[in-house]
């Protein structure tokens, strides 16, 4: 049974308390301030196990996006607009495997590709909002089997064998939206933020909550420059999704459900100054599958992320 039905009521009333509608919700004036007087900027964002110097690929597998937004910085807050384009791509426990060789108890082959627009903004307390809708296709349409294939040929590793058993094919649409309350702050160096959210959709419904800590030289807005390490652990409670279960309107009979809670672990760091940033960091995601166990099937990836302003 799917979630949806109390976890919207629930975020909606969680987000009264953080911020009010009137700042959570875009409008057509302040779209067009933020064009007007925005900085532009461009990010790549780059999750892969392969970026562990592993020569196999399992799970959550990849996932590639490029983000592009204007933001507006005023005296004590940041709002932006901005779309992206990604790709996350998952596949059974070991690429080696040949279909006849998978066990009916491991993750399917899956494609998530999709474009999004997004409204995002941040006080100078911490408080900050995210509302986003991706559209996509889910399934061979996403173009996963090229994309790791032609990867794997380059970087002269293993090919996967097994991308002709992946989920059956559906156009997708999910909502998203975030809150974070504003940060504690604890000596002179340090912060703690908790941030909640929720996807909604025919290929995610979930619920999640993060506590983000900070330590080095710190900034009080994104924009601003800083140099800092941090840690982020999250729990995700999860009502669909897609990638274990087949996306929604499809029929499918798996022999696998999804692990409704779903614990992870971050730790990096980021830097950026007037018109670079950049962070990197190691991710623990435990398991997504009811059936398997967390030590047969955690993942570990690392997360790149690049950024230029270009104004």
């Amino acid at each position: 049974m799917r979630l949806s039905t109390f976890l919207l009521p629930l975020f909606l009333s969680l987000s009264s308390y953080s911020v009010v509608a009137q700042e959570f919700l875009p409008s057509r004036a302040e779209y067009d301030a933020v064009r007007a007087s925005g900085r532009s900027s461009l990010i790549l964002d780059i999750e892969n196990d392969s970026l562990l110097l592993k020569r196999d690929d399992g799970f959550y597998t990849s996932g590639n996006h490029l983000i592009f937004k204007r933001t507006l910085a005023q005296p004590h807050q940041i709002v932006s607009y901005g779309w992206q384009i990604g790709q996350d791509l998952y596949t059974a426990s070991n690429i080696n495997l040949r279909p006849s060789q998978l066990s009916r108890f491991d993750h399917p082959y899956a494609g998530w590709l999709y474009v999004g627009a997004f409204r995002e903004q941040q006080l100078e307390n911490g408080k900050a909002s995210r509302l986003g809708l991706d559209l996509g296709c889910f399934g061979p349409c996403a173009g996963g089997e090229w994309t790791q294939t032609h990867l794997h040929r380059l970087l002269n590793q293993p090919l996967p064998q097994a991308w002709n058993t992946q989920l059956k094919q559906e156009w997708g649409a999910v909502v998203s939206a975030d809150i974070s309350s504003a940060r504690w702050q604890w000596q002179d160096h340090g912060d703690v933020a908790v941030r909640a959210g929720v996807r909604l959709g025919n290929i995610f419904d979930d619920a999640k909550i993060d506590v983000l800590w900070r330590w080095g030289r710190l900034n009080t807005l994104e924009t601003q420059n800083a140099g800092f390490a941090f840690a982020r652990s999250a729990l995700r409670a999860v009502a669909y999704n897609a990638t274990v279960q087949g996306a929604y309107f499809n029929c499918q009979t798996l022999a696998v459900h999804p692990k409704r809670l779903v614990p992870e672990v971050e730790l990096g760091y980021q830097w950026r100054d007037a018109t670079w940033a950049w962070s990197a960091s190691v991710i623990r995601r435990g398991s997504e599958i009811a059936e398997l166990s967390q030590a047969k099937a955690a993942q570990n990836f690392a997360k790149i992320q690049l950024q230029v302003s270009l104004d």
